[in-house]
């Protein structure tokens, strides 16, 4: 079965930082890329950051640039999000996300089932 666990949300002021990480299980995790959305009330659930299954290759959405880092331990199936110099505007719940074929004949996407990030003064 295929998992995806976040942690690491929580309350931090403007201009502080988090680390999230979400730890995966059920799949062959060096073998995909991995990625982080999130979502604002009110608001569409956005792409903030991917990564290729290497590591070597990441997208940032341009508000989050220069500020967020998104890497990935393949050796302990956990990507990362490093989230510097927060905003307000950050503040949302944050998902982790993959999409393949998994070992069979239909395309899947999963899920986390989130964590919070709040930036506030």
């Amino acid at each position: 079965q295929v998992q995806l666990v976040e942690s690491g949300g929580g309350l931090v002021q403007p201009g502080g930082s988090l680390r999230l990480s979400c730890a995966v299980s059920g799949f062959t995790f060096r073998w995909y890329g991995m990625n982080w959305y999130r979502q604002a009330p009110g608001k569409e659930r956005e792409l903030v950051a991917g990564i290729d299954s290497t590591g070597r290759n990441t997208n940032y959405v341009d508000s989050v640039k220069g500020r967020f880092t998104i890497s990935r331990d393949n050796a302990k199936n956990t990507v990362y999000l490093q989230m510097n110099s927060l905003k307000p505007e950050d503040t949302a719940v944050y998902y982790c996300y993959v999409q393949g074929t998994f070992g069979s004949s239909e395309w899947r996407t999963y899920w986390g089932q989130g964590t919070q990030v709040t930036v506030s003064s």
